[in-house]
């Protein structure tokens, strides 16, 4: 893209590792300018069915409440062994008041003793425009879960999701920007956005 698609949008999220991470993405993808800082709006209730619901839902309640486009994302861990959990639940996987350790350490304890530990991270995106159209993409990476944490890096699940031999924990930001679930999201989106503009 010779210009980025969008001039400012906000990052319909409050998860400041969330934030920085699709800021880094959206800017390196010449798909926004600026990512508008300080906005507020009301908390979005995720409770739709699927990933891209609860996207859908995130992005268009922040378009409405800031008056800018909107970019939101929704990730779900979906490991095999647990018939694809915990998927749309990830972010609160330990219950209500989840943290990144303890939705860790219930993953690992639902682990315990299985033998097959392949997982996937799904990511859908949604970008709403300054003319109110919606785009969606998705990105996904297979791996599977370690058997303990591993690395400093990241947040989330990162310390347990194992790539070729490494969590994305002990990955460089640089790195994981490269290979991740929310990268290739964003690939795709950029693509999309092209796809529409043209």
């Amino acid at each position: 893209m010779s210009r980025p698609v969008i001039e400012r949008a906000v990052v319909a999220s409050k998860n400041p590792d969330k934030i920085a991470e699709l800021e880094t993405l959206l800017t390196r993808h010449g798909i926004v300018e600026e990512v508008v800082r300080g906005m507020e709006w009301p908390d979005v209730v995720e409770d739709a069915p699927t990933l891209e619901g609860n996207a859908l839902l995130k992005a268009r309640q922040v378009a409405r409440s800031t008056g800018l486009p909107s970019i939101a994302d929704d990730t779900g861990l979906e490991v095999d062994a647990l018939g694809g959990a915990p998927g749309v639940h990830t972010a609160r996987y330990s219950g209500p008041d989840a943290t990144y350790r303890s939705n860790v350490d219930a993953l690992l304890a639902a682990l315990r003793g299985v033998e097959d530990r392949t997982a996937r991270f799904r990511t859908v995106v949604v970008a709403i425009l300054a003319d109110g159209a919606e785009v969606v993409a998705e990105g996904e990476l297979v791996g599977e879960i370690g058997l303990a944490r591993r690395g400093s890096a990241g947040f989330g699940y990162d310390p347990v999701f194992d790539v070729d031999g490494r969590t994305l924990a002990e990955m460089e930001p640089q790195e994981k920007g490269r290979v991740s679930h929310r990268a290739r999201a964003i690939v795709a989106l950029a693509d999309a956005l092209s796809a529409h503009r043209t």
